[in-house]
């Protein structure tokens, strides 16, 4: 039997009727049994999977409940096969075996979200929370959460298995399933937490909403500018960014089953609605007044509904945490960051997170097989603060490190080492519209730590080009990673610290091809390739390689085929400042050769001809 979705207008019915479609039987049917049957030994290469139990002679099929009711990371027995697919039907007895005091946290994804279901699901144990759910959207995310001992439920989707993009076909069907999955939360009668999987749990938030019990609907926002500088609901009459529906708590009532139903309704009458856009939408028919003088809820949707907002600044968006680090400023503690406002797609997101120190990757991830390369990044004063804030301030600031990074990997290029980037630092925020440098009214320092997604391309970077054309890839971390106490303590004491010398011949300042017993090595600068790979050569085996600076670190490569393929890589790793604004093209290319064009100067595509990365 093909799986299928029982029509959400099955819910519309009298209660007798849900009851009977929800509560009776499960809102997914089953998948093709022997999709299931197979042991978990026939997962192969899945590179989040660290189990695979070997299959038994006599194998024994766990019963539904046991799928349901392990604790959290505790792996199927080695004997055992996979379980019927009636094991990972949704049902109320599912919910309610999970649930505690009637709350159940929930997230859905497909295969390609792996990695970062696993770092949500482990930031929420981390907290002693585990009475959750996460739907998988193909089988292949079913299988794999089994395995690692996550109680999922199987959403029978049948999506791909592959990333879907920001605005795809995919990504707005990922948003109905949600809509989907929040009515059915509704009719069984849970409070639900509802929560992307680019998001990550701090602390834990349940006694937070517990403190708002008149609440039908709690949202995170994309508001930018702070409306209350404590930890109280956002005052919503003040709020002018949208709702996200990101981070999400509902009570099912009626009043919120009525809504679930509504925005349902809306998404399925027309397949060009952001699920995003349908909820502010319906929140806006009717908005206002405030429900009472203190708590910060408002009347919305039918007027009866009561809305709160929750604060950005603890409930954290891509920017009011990355960029505006808006809890360090009020002295307030973060309960929840979500990877919004980036611009590098889903490996940007990742990104983010391991600056932030906030993903769990594998083991390996943190022991890179040729070492690490780092390097002191040491800027001018006044770079940073001298002078007024503008365009050219920025693109001075940046356009110094850049070339300080743009040696940096040729090193990791030629010595085959990942490379650690530096902490980077910009004057001017960057978005998708014009504006004066910073967001007036937000809290944006200046200058600031910026992410990397700000000025690089994240997503080229962890392209693989064709090697005959670009040369090998070149790996990096983030500018956070040696602080990581992931880092195993072989890898941090396993370092050489590259003192770059000018004085040739004096002090220790000399070439020398043969090891010698030091913590400290002095490295002439401007030497070519060949040579400084010969010099470093005797330390392959130290893990990490501190360079005390990157300036004329590097002199020119011995391999002019090699330059050229290296140029043709890097050129591509960085993007776009936006935006000046009242432009039609107000938005500046980065250039990682800027210092070989006499006279360049950051401006803005004066055609479309012109309007071009600098490769």
């Amino acid at each position: 039997m093909k799986p299928i979705f029982i029509a959400i207008q099955i819910s519309v019915v009298l209660g007798t009727l849900i009851a009977m479609a929800y509560l009776g039987k499960p809102v997914y049917w089953d998948i093709v049994n022997q999709t299931f049957n197979s042991s978990g030994a026939n997962i192969k290469d899945d590179s989040n999977l660290n189990v695979s139990p070997p299959m038994s002679s006599d194998p024994k099929e766990p019963s539904v409940r046991s799928v349901w009711e392990k604790p959290i990371w505790q792996i199927p027995p080695i004997a055992s096969k996979m379980p019927s697919s009636k094991a990972f039907v949704l049902s109320k007895e599912m919910v309610d075996s999970r649930s505690k005091d009637n709350i159940i946290i929930v997230t859905f994804g497909n295969y390609a979200f792996m990695d970062f279901i696993l770092n949500w699901v482990k930031h929420l144990t981390d907290l002693g929370l585990d009475n959750l759910l996460v739907g998988g959207m193909d089988e292949k995310v079913v299988k794999a959460l089994y395995w690692k001992g996550i109680p999922v439920f199987d959403m029978g989707s049948k999506m791909i298995t592959a990333d879907a993009g920001w605005g795809s076909p995919t990504f707005h069907k990922m948003g109905r399933e949600k809509v989907f999955l929040i009515n059915v939360f509704m009719s069984f009668g849970s409070e639900l937490l509802i929560c992307d999987t680019d998001m990550v749990w701090l602390k834990n938030p349940l006694p937070y909403f517990a403190r708002f019990p008149a609440a039908d609907v709690l949202t995170s926002s994309d508001q930018l500018v702070p409306t209350v500088l404590d930890d109280r609901l956002e005052a919503w009459e003040r709020v002018t960014g949208p709702f996200n529906i990101g981070i999400f708590h509902w009570r099912s009532s009626n009043v919120t089953k009525k809504l679930a139903k509504e925005w349902h309704e809306m998404l399925i009458a027309d397949d060009k609605i952001w699920d995003q856009n349908g909820f502010n939408d319906l929140m806006h028919r009717r908005f206002g007044p405030a429900v009472d003088a203190e708590s910060g809820l408002v009347y919305a949707f039918d007027g009866i509904l009561k809305l709160g907002i929750l604060p950005a600044s603890i409930f954290c968006s891509g920017h009011t945490y990355f960029v505006q680090a808006q809890y360090v400023q009020l002295n307030l503690d973060p309960y929840a960051v979500h990877t919004t406002f980036q611009f590098a797609g889903t490996d940007g997101k990742r990104h983010r997170l391991r600056e932030a120190k906030f993903f769990y990757d594998k083991p390996e991830y943190y022991d890179s097989k040729g070492g690490f390369l780092s390097f002191n990044s040491s800027i001018p004063e006044e770079l940073l603060a001298g002078g007024e804030h503008s365009v050219e301030s920025h693109f001075a600031l940046v356009n110094y490190q850049l070339k300080q990074i743009r040696s940096a990997l040729a090193l990791a290029y030629i010595l085959n080492r990942t490379l650690v980037m530096p902490p980077l630092w910009c004057r001017f925020d960057r978005m998708w519209y014009g504006h004066p440098g910073i967001l007036p009214g937000t809290l944006t320092r200046q200058p600031f730590l910026c992410p990397m997604d700000h000025v690089f391309e994240v997503n080229l970077m962890l392209t693989s080009f064709p090697e005959n054309d670009f040369g090998p890839n070149i790996d990096f971390r983030e500018y956070s990673f040696l602080e990581n106490p992931r880092v195993p303590k072989q890898v941090k004491e396993s370092k050489l610290k590259v003192e770059m010398c000018d004085e040739e011949g004096i002090d220790g300042c000399i070439m020398s091809t043969t090891k010698e017993q030091t913590e400290v090595l002095k490295l002439p600068r401007n030497k070519s390739e060949k040579q400084v790979k010969a010099a470093l050569l005797p330390y392959k085996d130290v893990k990490v390689l501190e360079f005390s600076s990157m300036n004329n670190a590097l002199g020119a490569f011995s391999n002019k085929a090699k330059e050229m393929k290296f140029r043709n890589r890097v050129k591509r790793y960085v993007g776009i400042w936006c935006c000046l604004e009242r432009l039609q093209r107000g938005h500046i290319w980065y250039d990682m050769y800027w210092d070989e064009k006499p006279g360049w100067k950051p401006r803005p595509p004066a055609t479309q001809e012109e309007d071009h990365p600098q490769w």
